[in-house]
């Protein structure tokens, strides 16, 4: 992610941050700048721009207004661990939503206090996913904007023992056990799956890639080379995922990023999917803060932090070069301070070829290259 600041006074800020600490200033993410402006309150209460130099009026989406509201009407400040949303809308438009509030379409009864921070976090994982799919010029409109092709996502309570909920997706719903977002309960079943890593931001990352698998590689050009790499995605989804939970495959680590990554092709697609999501915002934040690392290897020229070149017909040198060292320093800070490996995770040949083709994949669709855009209405060449 790249560096944000205020837009009045310059000061650094944070995704979540609603207010800026050093002018007083409300702030709102524009999603169109990806960048946050600055705001003030008028005497009715209307959201006016600070500092923008001519840029476009924005208006707060109706669930940063409405937190907003209930603060001053409990004489309070609001905080980012109780606003839902900090995004902005371009004035012109007449959605009471921003675009990523919009694909949300189920949440749990707000009656428990629990239920809204866990709405809470999860509106704040999936909105540093837009930003991600934003930046890489990803269309993911919501069902209200594309009923057909479009994104909505749930996100349920078990309210019943013997009725789970199961995170996933099916053509575009993408829905989430709102228990992801409890912390020690996530923890819990990270354990009970022995898996290295858990986040809410790991799954919708997961999930949104089955979304895509969808709209840029089924029925596109590139199944052939995608059958070749992760195997035919026709075997029984079913079969395959009752095989991997009774036998995992033991040799997983020679050719998948993780042992769920064996199960199926759709699933070591997501996987890779993910990973690549997970991989391009963590240099790309290095890269913003100006991350050197002049021990990378001893005796080599200083090694300067940069993203994933879009440019780059194959993407492997980037990932091998940049990744590796940075993640490896991120894992020592971790074990330095008493964490888990922030990427506990191995990329091997056959896996960073992979990654190699998420990467050719996704930039062509964000170049509008790839034909199944057209299902979104895209002009492509």
């Amino acid at each position: 992610m790249r560096s944000l600041s205020c837009g009045r006074c310059g000061l650094r800020v944070f995704f979540e941050n609603t207010w800026c600490e050093r002018c007083g200033a409300l702030l709102g993410f524009v999603p169109d700048e990806l960048a946050f402006a600055a705001f003030e309150l008028d005497a009715q209460g209307a959201w006016q721009r600070l500092g923008s130099g001519g840029a476009a009026p924005q208006r707060p989406c109706a669930n940063y207004a409405d937190s907003v509201n209930q603060a001053q009407d409990s004489k309070g400040a609001e905080s980012a661990a109780t606003v839902v949303c900090n995004w902005m809308i371009p004035m012109q438009e007449t959605q009471s939503l921003c675009r990523s509030c919009r694909t949300t379409q189920v949440i749990p009864a707000l009656n428990k206090a629990e239920n809204r921070s866990y709405w809470v976090l999860l509106e704040r994982a999936k909105r540093r996913l837009l930003y991600s799919l934003i930046a890489l010029k990803l269309p993911a409109p919501s069902k209200t904007d594309d009923p057909a092709h479009g994104l909505s996502f749930h996100f349920l309570e078990e309210v019943q023992p013997k009725v789970k909920v199961l995170t996933g997706h099916d053509n575009g719903v993408i829905t989430l056990n709102i228990a992801e977002a409890d912390d020690a309960r996530r923890e819990q079943v990270r354990m009970q799956m022995h898996e290295p890593y858990r986040t809410l931001l790991g799954h919708f990352r997961h999930e949104i890639g089955h979304y895509y698998w969808d709209r840029l590689v089924r029925d596109t050009p590139w199944l052939a080379e995608f059958r070749a790499l992760f195997g035919d995605e026709r075997a029984d989804y079913g079969q395959a995922l009752q095989a991997h939970y009774a036998a995992p495959k033991l040799d997983w680590p020679l050719s998948f990023v993780s042992a769920y990554a064996s199960s199926h092709p759709w699933e070591d697609w997501a996987e890779c999917w993910a990973h690549y999501l997970h991989i391009q915002d963590g240099l790309d934040t290095a890269a913003a803060w100006g991350l050197q690392l002049a021990n990378d290897v001893p005796g080599m020229p200083v090694l300067n932090a940069r993203g994933l070149d879009p440019a780059a017909a194959d993407v492997r040198a980037d990932l091998i070069e940049q990744w590796l060292p940075v993640s490896q320093f991120v894992n020592a800070m971790d074990r330095s301070l008493g964490s888990s490996d922030s990427y506990p995770f191995v990329l091997t040949d056959k896996v960073l070829l992979k990654l190699a083709f998420v990467h050719q994949v996704l930039v062509a669709a964000g170049r509008g290259e790839v034909p199944a855009l057209q299902l979104w209405g895209v002009a492509t060449s």
